[in-house]
């Protein structure tokens, strides 16, 4: 893998540059802005569970990319040999994180795209490939321009704001789900500062959504994670709004880890919490949130930060990735088909299955 300079101009953490995908390195932000090459279905998976790129909508992205390096790679004579090896190289991809729905969500859309078109030569398959990991890409920035317009309603001049986590540009192909509806909402001439959980153990609010809305020249506010409730008591914050990696069909929402949390405190000092994510985030087939996997990560992420070692060797750790928000909690889920709130196993439907 071979580096470049990051383009400043708009912040997109991939993108493709003759033939290759390149991914901006988040686990240097924000000392280094690195960007790295990759070209095969493999390098991509493994920039994908050591969270080079993270957050839900730009996982799915890059496994459709490397989805499609994978199928550019197949050297099958028919259709339905390329079938079959396509869809080991998915479910290769598919097992790098496994609570990110989006991850799941884009390679069965490529893998649909294939099947549906096993009537086509292997070149073609290829190409019709291409261009749809592509459309995923393009699509997604959209997608969180429109969920952005569906929410900035919901903050009023002036506020506030908490994060946890990034959900920003970073997270996603372009623009960002939570800090999407607070850029629509400062581009609609409101006044937004944000307050930033440096979110442990990862630190991707300190690191990420910091560094995002620097850019952006929108007043961020950095606070450790166990600051939060205390700036609630005194008045502080106005709303909290999150992203999401999965959300069950009954609106039990799965994000980073300690996001329960805030939505406790929210709930105790009658603080609304908006959750906001792409319809393709929803996971109809899951009931409720028990049913969510969470992925465990390695120790190590508690116990030092880069090569510091933070804690004495030998000792049992936990380090679940996510935890469930239940809908009880949630004041209302936007996606880019609208907004969610009340009886959300019926809302969710519809917007769900909106055309």
């Amino acid at each position: 893998m071979s580096s470049c300079p990051i383009d400043t101009s708009v912040i997109r953490p991939i993108r493709f540059v003759a033939g290759q995908c390149q991914m901006l390195d988040q686990r240097l932000l924000p000392a280094e802005e690195i960007w790295h090459n990759y070209k095969t279905a493999e390098e991509v998976a493994e920039a994908i569970r050591t969270m080079v790129v993270r957050g839900a909508p730009a996982i799915g992205v890059a496994a459709a990319i490397g989805a499609w390096f994978g199928a550019r790679d197949i050297e099958a004579a028919t259709a339905d040999a390329f079938y079959a090896e396509f869809e080991a190289i998915c479910a290769m991809l598919a097992a790098t994180r496994p609570t990110a729905v989006n991850l799941t969500w884009a390679l069965e859309r490529m893998k649909r795209f294939a099947h549906a078109n096993l009537d086509r030569s292997v070149l073609e398959l290829k190409i019709g490939l291409e261009y749809e990991a592509l459309a995923i890409t393009q699509e997604d920035e959209a997608i969180n321009r429109k969920m952005g317009q569906h929410g900035q309603p919901l903050l009023s001049d002036g506020m506030r704001v908490l994060t946890h986590c990034n959900a920003g540009a970073l997270a996603t192909a372009g623009y960002g789900t939570a800090l999407g509806v607070i850029r629509a909402a400062v581009e609609a001439g409101k006044k937004i500062s944000v307050l930033a959980d440096e979110t442990r153990p990862f630190v991707q609010g300190a690191r990420l959504t910091a560094w995002e809305l620097k850019k952006d020249n929108i007043p961020v506010t950095l606070i450790c994670d166990n600051m939060a409730g205390y700036l609630m008591s005194k008045g502080e914050i106005d709303a909290v709004i999150v992203g999401a990696d999965r959300i069950a069909a009954n609106g039990d929402v799965a994000n980073k880890i300690g996001t329960y949390t805030v939505a406790i405190l929210a709930r105790e000092h009658g603080i609304p919490f908006y959750v906001a994510a792409p319809v393709s985030t929803i996971d109809l087939s899951l009931s409720d949130g028990s049913q969510i996997p969470i992925e465990e990560r390695d120790s190590r992420e508690i116990t030092h930060v880069r090569d510091i070692q933070l804690a004495p060797e030998g000792i049992a750790v936990k380090n679940p990735a996510f935890d469930v928000t239940p809908n009880r909690l949630v004041t209302a889920i936007i996606t880019e088909n609208g907004v969610a709130e009340g009886n959300y196993q019926e809302r969710l439907y519809t917007l769900v299955t909106m055309r």
